[in-house]
């Protein structure tokens, strides 16, 4: 098994929005970027979402994240993991992130969205006793990992965009638009 750590999180002081995976794929650690495994949904779902080029760099969906008041982490800030699957993650390996520094940092977060099963399990069990969350609404959304293959694409869509789309702010999509 290999000792892997998780990336610094894609956040501002204004973020509004927290979407949460458990820890980065192999794919994503070599390619230092959030969900970069190429049958992951998760920008899929977020350009279309943010109404964003899907061919946008990753650069500009990062700043569009920011844009939008969303930020994006994982729970997990290490961990022993063979592969990239989160059944492969060694439970008693697991350390989370400092959460209780970014929400003192980030007072604006209502919304939690946790990006499959293994994030909220892992955030339920090592994080929340630890934080002051009354403010705060928790949600789990079905994984955007092509390990997912239960749930089509369209689906996943649907509910993410039912779930995360109506706390958006419709207003400002136009202003963070990339246009290809």
């Amino acid at each position: 098994m290999t000792y892997i750590h998780s990336f610094a999180p894609i956040e501002n002081s204004q973020a509004e929005i927290l979407i949460l995976g458990s820890m980065p794929s192999q794919k994503s650690l070599a390619n230092n970027q959030y969900y970069a495994h190429p049958q992951n949904a998760f920008w899929r779902i977020i350009s279309d979402l943010l109404q964003l080029n899907p061919d946008s760099s990753y650069e500009e969906k990062t700043q569009a994240l920011k844009a939008a008041r969303i930020a994006l982490w994982d729970v997990l800030q290490s961990c022993e993991r063979k592969g990239s699957l989160d059944s492969m993650i060694k439970t008693e390996t697991q350390t989370v992130n400092d959460f209780q520094t970014f929400f003192q940092t980030h007072k604006a977060i209502k919304f939690v969205y946790f990006n499959g099963a293994k994030a909220e399990i892992c955030f339920k069990q090592q994080v929340l006793r630890k934080i002051n969350s009354e403010t705060i609404c928790y949600m789990r959304l079905p994984s955007t990992s092509p390990a997912n293959a239960a749930i089509s694409f369209e689906r996943k869509l649907a509910i993410w965009r039912l779930m995360l789309g109506s706390r958006l702010d419709r207003d400002n999509k136009a202003a963070i638009k990339i246009n290809p």
